[in-house]
């Protein structure tokens, strides 16, 4: 029995220890990829997102209008519709979605949405990764650009080497990344080193070596 016992246990350390193997020898996919709706630095259109608190307003139908906060899974419930998917529309696009719905209820509906407090998707976010004095995913603005940026997290550390930092965009549905100059920008004064930001881009800043 006692050797039944050992053998019993080694088979179960075996099998523990190879699924371990297994889950650690894994390759998870790549984040999804989200283009924005703003491919020119001209034409910014602000996308709803979870956090968002919406005012939508129904004509001549109080009853169905009100605030709302948007979940974290991007939708509002109505008083008429649940479960009204808000996130990465405009105001305007889901204006028009909600009087889709609302027809089956409400003859000839005609309906504003207009947003009170401002977060947007994630995905709209402008982020700085590396030697930023202060790194983080930063609210793009309309018009925003690499000097606003750096403004806001607060410029380079003194082992940055801005000259080599990247910056990742989705192009046409795929990542591309460029290469900007932001010693010469911010330390130089070159500004024409500045360049336009555009929502979901990132920018990776290294660390020099000496």
């Amino acid at each position: 029995m006692h050797r039944f016992n050992e053998i019993a246990t080694l088979s179960f350390l075996i099998l523990i220890f190879g699924l371990e193997g297994c889950s650690n020898t894994g390759t998870l996919p790549q984040a999804t990829i989200r283009p924005s709706l703003t491919t020119d630095v001209n034409d910014y259109q602000y996308l709803i997102g979870p956090g968002d608190s919406l005012t939508i307003f129904v004509w001549r139908n109080p009853e169905v209008s009100g605030n709302f906060i948007v979940r974290p899974d991007g939708k509002v419930t109505t008083s008429l519709v649940e479960d009204i998917d808000v996130a990465g529309r405009t105001p305007s696009m889901l204006a028009r979605e909600i009087e889709e719905q609302l027809s089956t209820y409400i003859n000839t509906p005609r309906v504003t949405v207009s947003v009170n407090n401002f977060t947007g998707p994630l995905s709209e976010q402008v982020r700085v990764m590396g030697e930023a004095a202060n790194p983080s995913a930063v609210s793009y603005t309309e018009h925003m650009t690499l000097l606003d940026l750096m403004i806001a997290v607060g410029g380079l550390t003194e082992f940055a080497d801005g000259n080599n930092a990247k910056l990742v965009r989705v192009v046409n549905g795929k990542q591309r990344t460029f290469n900007i100059d932001i010693d010469d920008l911010i330390r130089d004064g070159d500004i024409s080193k500045n360049v336009d930001m555009l929502p979901g881009d990132i920018v990776i800043i290294p660390e020099a070596w000496f």
